[in-house]
């Protein structure tokens, strides 16, 4: 049976959902990855940043992984080595943002075949295209892996095109 994520007609499509932001970090408190939707200052970033990675590292692996903090709700999921985690409105659908960041990471699979920790390491630059072309401004913009990944296949073609072009004499 088909997730409802995986329809191009899904409720997720629909909804309107508001991400304050998205973090990767491993298992060690080493940040991977981060995207803010919303202004703030690089001084509370760092905070956020240095409580989120203490508070979700000490929880226990059996507990929810769902927490309130301040004024947001924050959802996270460990994927092997990485921890991905987001913090959102306190209306907003948990089991919505679960579903945001499995398909991230289904993205990130297809792209670069059974992701791992090093391939966000010396990738990041495509690892953050890839968000961008699923999430905009802290809502989900496209859910069709198949899209996404047309358009990152696309950019490829096009950077190998432009490296190709630049590595010709120019007489």
């Amino acid at each position: 049976m088909e997730s409802w994520l995986h329809s191009r007609t899904s409720p997720l499509a629909l909804l309107v959902f508001q991400m304050h932001f998205m973090l990767l970090f491993s298992r060690q408190g080493k940040l991977r990855l981060q995207k803010w939707f919303i202004a703030i200052g690089e001084r509370e970033k760092k905070k956020i940043i240095r409580e989120m990675t203490q508070s979700v590292l000490a929880r226990q692996t059996k507990t929810c992984n769902f927490m309130d903090w301040k004024d947001l709700k924050i959802v996270y999921k460990r994927y092997a080595s990485l921890y991905i985690c987001c913090g959102m409105e306190d209306q907003d659908n948990e089991l919505l943002t679960i579903e945001i960041m499995h398909r991230y990471v289904e993205l990130l699979d297809k792209y670069f075949g059974n992701v791992c920790e090093l391939d966000i390491i010396f990738n990041f630059e495509k690892a953050y295209f890839i968000l961008d072309e699923f999430l905009m401004g802290g809502e989900v913009q496209e859910t069709s892996k198949l899209s996404v990944s047309k358009c990152i296949e696309e950019s490829d073609l096009m950077q190998e095109t432009m490296e190709e072009y630049m590595s010709k004499p120019a007489f």
